[in-house]
């Protein structure tokens, strides 16, 4: 049973807007918020009174002087006055329930046309504080000083996975390399760097350890800039675009004290791409591409194998096969992922729907996949703790 017949109405994606992710040192977080608002309801081709419900996806709002955020939106329009904004945060994963919760909306009956915002200002803020907020989404760490911040918890994943299935350094570096060569093709990635596999495989002065095996390549950089989708039951005739369809949709939490889990299964990643396949009625294969949360290296490679393209501890035979790379069997973070694009975390799960829909409509530009029909993507807060999932399809 598809998702339209199950709940007897389409889930549309009718309009996007994204802004360049980096250091943007000329924006503030409301200007990010309204210019994508701005042009997520042109693009949709309604106009700013036909939006019954917002949702603000932001991470950590300590970060900002203004940590009230649910309203900005609202500057983009006089239109906009007195309807329902909502903040939503779950961690690294904040933009991606926002999204979720504004197609529940749609198929609640409650709205008809919902903007989706995800959005977050980061790089003003000092590495202290932005490492002490990230650092609040983890159990045993939250309060806590610590020099390598997040990238000492996926640290320990990795020696953990090395220690259990043998060294993977070369593998994640290739990830790394091709998140990078992917990123040259987006206009709104932060790093600009084809730095190549000999440069992602070698440890130096410009390239060094930040945490355990994990080099600076290896880990996303903190960025600024925000995304925004419209997500309606129809279609505008004045639409810009002809629209994508979502088909399936999944959450699962997992345990946040890491000891009550084995780190290495990301079964609540399992969880979540199984619901949002099963609902959408497709499997691995049917995908065109996808879009994954890779956070660190080592996200990518462990999301291979909890999304079922390898066996547990053979990751890096998706990259020895070609099979992640643009002309392989499932293409992953065509955008150039978190690593390449950028993690403005508030804003990462909209921005990889925004994409993703781009690539459905064909309008992606230099990063277009021919035919891409159907996509799915990954996203989680904390070390695979809140995940969220969505299949999408052209129409």
């Amino acid at each position: 049973m598809s998702l339209s017949d199950e709940f007897g109405r389409d889930v549309l994606l009718t309009g996007w807007g994204h802004s360049r992710f980096g250091k943007l040192v000329d924006e503030t977080l409301e200007s990010l918020i309204v210019r994508v608002t701005i042009e997520a309801i042109a693009q949709a081709g309604i106009e700013a009174r036909d939006v019954d419900e917002i949702y603000l996806g932001q991470f950590n709002a300590g970060m900002q002087p203004l940590a009230f955020a649910s309203s900005l939106a609202l500057q983009a329009s006089a239109d906009l006055a007195n309807v329902p904004a909502t903040r939503v945060e779950n961690a690294c994963s904040s933009g991606s329930a926002a999204f979720q919760q504004g197609v529940k909306s749609v198929l609640a009956g409650t709205a008809r046309t919902v903007l989706v915002i995800g959005a977050e200002k980061m790089t003003g803020a000092g590495a202290q504080t932005v490492g002490a907020a990230l650092l609040g989404a983890d159990y045993e760490m939250a309060g806590k000083e610590s020099r390598t911040g997040f990238a000492g918890l996926f640290a320990t994943v990795t020696d953990a996975y090395e220690q259990r299935y043998g060294a993977i350094g070369d593998p994640l570096g290739t990830i790394a390399a091709k998140n990078h060569h992917n990123g040259m093709s987006n206009p709104y990635a932060h790093l600009h760097k084809d730095l190549g596999e000999a440069f992602c495989q070698t440890v130096s002065e410009q390239n060094p350890i930040v945490a355990g095996s994990l080099r600076r390549s290896d880990c996303s950089p903190v960025s600024d800039g925000a995304a925004a989708v419209i997500i309606s039951t129809h279609r505008s005739a004045n639409a810009a675009t002809t629209g994508v369809r979502l088909t399936g949709f999944g959450q699962a939490n997992d345990f946040l004290p890491s000891a009550k889990r084995d780190p290495l299964d990301f079964a609540g990643t399992v969880a979540a791409w199984q619901r949002a396949l099963q609902m959408a009625g497709v499997e691995l294969d049917d995908l065109s591409f996808a879009e994954v949360h890779d956070c660190f290296t080592i996200a990518e490679l462990l999301t291979y194998e909890a999304i079922g393209l390898t066996p547990r501890g053979h990751g890096r035979r998706a990259l020895d096969e070609g099979w992640v790379f643009r002309d392989g069997r499932l293409p992953i973070n065509l955008s150039g992922g978190l690593k390449s694009k950028g993690h403005p975390v508030g804003a990462t799960g909209v921005s990889q729907h925004v994409i993703s829909a781009m690539q459905l409509t064909g309008t992606a530009g230099a990063m277009q996949l021919p035919n891409a029909q159907r996509a799915a993507i990954q996203n989680m807060g904390g070390l695979a703790v809140a995940n969220y999932v969505s299949v999408l399809e052209s129409i």
